[in-house]
């Protein structure tokens, strides 16, 4: 990537991760004792990977405090139960600040020695919890309690998820939902200038060619007009700034204890793609986020060779696009596009996405 000298990789750009697992994890249907390559970003896509009981699952980053947030949640899943975990990063207990620092140094010793000295020194971001300490998460709660605020109350964000049919959903959304201040208040703050600014680096967003705000409205309303909008924790965050009842798959009751047991088989690796094949060989499965976004045509190319030369006969890839449309199966007869369910796709909770792909490596 040619310019990530611009990028700085100092502070925690993702706390959580921002596409859905589970789409994920049904799309690819990894096999048992298989090897998964998975973008690290906050880790928590590679920790609902382990419920496939995979031989290895190699979350990999670019930004190395990425990495020690990956292998701080890792140490701590090891060593809590469900509701411990859940109060240690800040889904339960908002108040309860010196616990979790005290919670901190019973496993901080199990750190390895560069992810303790970083968090050794990050004693705030530990007491408000770490699912909190990101700039997108940041982005996030300043629309959640700055923005959205003026636009509708408590109670109507409550309604707007509340349980009913597509029809009710759709009407509450025309009647109630979508009003002037509304429009114009989200357009204006999820445009690419305030993006760039204040939620992502605007680096990430050079490929970007469309009216960010106005593609960026379009999926959500369609979004708010269905019934999935009623239970979608990451449409929760962007509109409360907080995760209330829904939760990611990787700390749902029927998922964690899967995931505490194969803990172990989840290794951290810092650096480009092509470096992980040259330490762990080849793959089965890939989860790669939405890397895509940041690179020119020429770079994706080139990133694209690199990935069916270390990808296995029948290697599945998973990706999505958001704003720029990039397809690896386009211009070669190496991969195959395979198809998917409708439904996941109208599920995708990650609803700000323009696509996901799932594509097979066939020659």
């Amino acid at each position: 990537m040619s310019n990530l000298n611009k990028v700085n990789f100092e502070i925690i750009r993702y706390a959580n991760c921002w596409e859905d697992a589970d789409l994920l994890v049904k799309s690819l249907r990894a096999e048992q004792n298989k090897k998964i390559l998975s973008i690290g970003s906050a880790g928590d896509n590679s920790f609902s990977l382990l419920t496939t009981d995979p031989e290895l699952v190699l979350a990999i980053d670019i930004s190395s405090v990425q990495i020690y947030l990956i292998e701080l949640k890792k140490v701590a899943i090891k060593n809590l139960s469900r509701d411990a975990f859940l109060k240690f990063v800040g889904f339960q207990n908002e108040d309860a600040s010196e616990a979790r620092w005290n919670t901190y140094h019973s496993f901080r010793d199990q750190l390895n020695e560069t992810s303790r000295t970083y968090w050794d020194n990050k004693k705030n971001e530990i007491e408000q919890g770490i699912i909190y300490g990101g700039k997108f998460e940041n982005y996030f709660r300043i629309f959640a309690k700055k923005i959205l605020p003026y636009i509708h109350s408590n109670k109507t964000i409550e309604q707007l998820k509340c349980t009913k049919d597509e029809f009710a959903q759709k009407e509450f959304y025309n009647k109630k939902w979508n009003n002037k201040r509304w429009r114009f208040l989200f357009k204006l703050f999820f445009s690419k200038k305030i993006m760039a600014l204040l939620g992502r680096d605007p680096v990430f967003l050079e490929q970007v060619k469309i009216p960010v705000g106005e593609f960026i409205f379009n999926k959500a309303e369609t979004h708010l007009k269905s019934v999935h909008a009623q239970n979608n924790h990451i449409l929760d965050f962007a509109l409360t700034g907080r995760f209330d009842n829904t939760l990611p798959h990787y700390v749902q009751k029927e998922n964690y204890g899967l995931i505490q047991k194969n803990i172990d088989r989840l290794v951290c690796h810092e650096g480009l793609i092509e470096s992980a094949f040259e330490k762990f060989g080849t793959f089965d499965y890939f989860n790669l986020s939405n890397i895509f976004e940041y690179l020119s045509q020429t770079e994706f190319e080139s990133i694209r060779t690199k990935l069916l030369e270390g990808a296995n006969q029948h290697a599945k890839f998973a990706y999505w696009n958001l704003m720029v449309e990039r397809k690896l199966s386009n211009n070669t007869n190496k991969l195959s596009a395979l198809k998917l369910p409708t439904e996941f796709l109208q599920a995708d909770k990650g609803f700000f996405y323009k696509d996901f792909h799932l594509e097979m490596k066939i020659a």
